[in-house]
């Protein structure tokens, strides 16, 4: 009796005191973390003054090089043409998890009134453009400097190591080049250290302080679909006398939205095919050879991905074939669906409602729109989740979206969104929450 007496007092004692450690590193980590706050916007700002394409992200990688070298981390620059990937390794032994943040700008010219909204213009498909970040990938790396700056910080007492990778081309490779998060992978960014999870967060317009999340598909596959419907050339007087692809071209546009409305089973995931493009014909009175349809699939579960492009090829290629024509079908997957690990998500659910509060933390629409942050989730568990950056007075079915060149980032979020990064990297590595 007296020796089981005495175990519940040390046990109780050794819980006392583990409690108060960890009571002490949290405000050690909250200390930290108002002391980057400042800086976090600054940079945010100073990088949305000076945005840039893909592949072109020179000043933007020079800035995050030069901060994590300060800091003291092992950095690699010039992967996947402007990618930075840093590397922190702990006092403690432990396993590997990643942070990612993207760095890539829009050819948008912003309508935003901000004493730093961005002037620059520049040449995309040779066209001129103005430049923005109109979809917040300058508060991601603001923030994930600020989290790298916090981690460092404290780096005697972390249990493993961070890799810290900023990623160019997130929206795209331009023509001919290659890019974005497959390249990084290529090019090693997950080897040596190879991180056993991966974390990455988008700002989006829900209200400022809550986070957004969900388990399994969260954003879409996203395939670039192109048919070349190909007839025979006749004058337009005589359409008798040749095949004529552009009515064959119409009824497969209206054949393919028979796909995702009277085909697939939408109660189990939503779907999308969209032809966003038609080219062909270059007089009123001809009957051309050829049309050209360019347009998107985006699906959130892989199977039915992989139906749908069946159905998209049968479709096409038997609505040609009736009307005496052929149709050509491609399709090019550009990023997988964004897939949250379940298990991932569930472990670190109760690191992100301790940082924004569980009343703030909720769970997320699947969207349609695609991340290649998923090409990270193909090799590794990863959770991707959502920052509120809409201010609390306004009201979020009404404001801008991303990739609108009156997208606004409220900076009161920033904050929060460093501190998830943080707290997610060190529960992680110390296996608990």
């Amino acid at each position: 009796m007296l020796q089981t007496a005495m175990f519940s007092v040390l046990t109780l004692t050794a819980a006392t005191a583990l409690s108060a450690q960890a009571d002490q590193r949290s405000a050690d980590l909250e200390r930290r973390a108002a002391q980057v706050d400042a800086k976090v916007i600054a940079w945010r700002r100073d990088i949305h003054a000076n945005p840039e394409l893909s592949n072109r992200e020179v000043r933007t990688a020079a800035l995050v090089a030069r901060h994590l070298r300060r800091l003291g981390l092992e950095v690699r620059t010039g992967v996947a043409h402007t990618g930075v990937v840093g590397v922190l390794r702990g006092g403690r032994p432990g396993p590997v998890v990643a942070l990612r943040a993207d760095m890539d700008a829009l050819p948008v010219t912003e309508a935003v009134d901000l004493p730093f909204a961005s002037k620059v213009r520049s040449t995309y498909n040779g066209q001129d453009v103005g430049v923005m970040h109109a979809c917040g990938h300058d508060a991601h790396v603001a923030m994930l400097m600020g989290a790298a700056e916090v981690l460092a910080g404290m780096r005697r007492e972390l249990r493993g190591t961070v890799t810290f990778i900023f990623q160019p081309a997130e929206e795209g490779a331009p023509a001919g080049e290659g890019g974005g998060a497959q390249m990084m992978i290529t090019e090693g960014v997950l080897d040596n250290p190879k991180p056993a999870a991966i974390f990455g967060l988008h700002v989006f317009p829900y209200p400022t302080g809550e986070i957004r999340y969900r388990a399994g598909g969260t954003m879409a596959s996203a395939d670039v679909l192109r048919i070349v419907v190909r007839g025979r050339q006749t004058h337009g007087a005589m359409p008798w006398g040749g095949i004529d692809p552009i009515v064959t071209a119409a009824q497969i546009i209206l054949g393919l939205q028979t796909i995702t409305s009277r085909q697939i089973d939408l109660t189990a995931a939503p779907a999308v095919v969209t032809i966003g493009a038609i080219n062909g014909g270059i007089r009123f009175n001809i009957i051309p050879d050829s049309v050209v349809l360019v347009g998107t699939i985006r699906t959130l579960d892989p199977a039915m991905q992989r139906d749908i492009h069946a159905r998209v090829r049968r479709t096409a290629e038997s609505i040609a074939q009736a009307a005496g024509a052929t149709a050509e079908v491609t399709i090019e997957l550009t990023a997988p669906v964004t897939y949250n690990d379940p298990a991932l998500t569930a472990r670190m659910l109760p690191t992100l409602e301790r940082v924004a509060g569980a009343g703030n933390v909720r769970l997320a629409p699947p969207l349609t729109t695609a991340e290649d942050f998923s090409r990270y989730q193909e090799r590794i568990p990863g959770l991707f989740f959502f920052l509120g950056i809409t201010p609390r007075d306004a009201d979020p079915r009404t404001v801008a979206a991303n990739h609108s060149p009156r997208f606004f980032v409220d900076e009161a979020a920033l904050p929060l969104g460093t501190r998830a990064l943080v707290r997610l990297a060190m529960d992680y590595l110390s296996g608990g929450h």
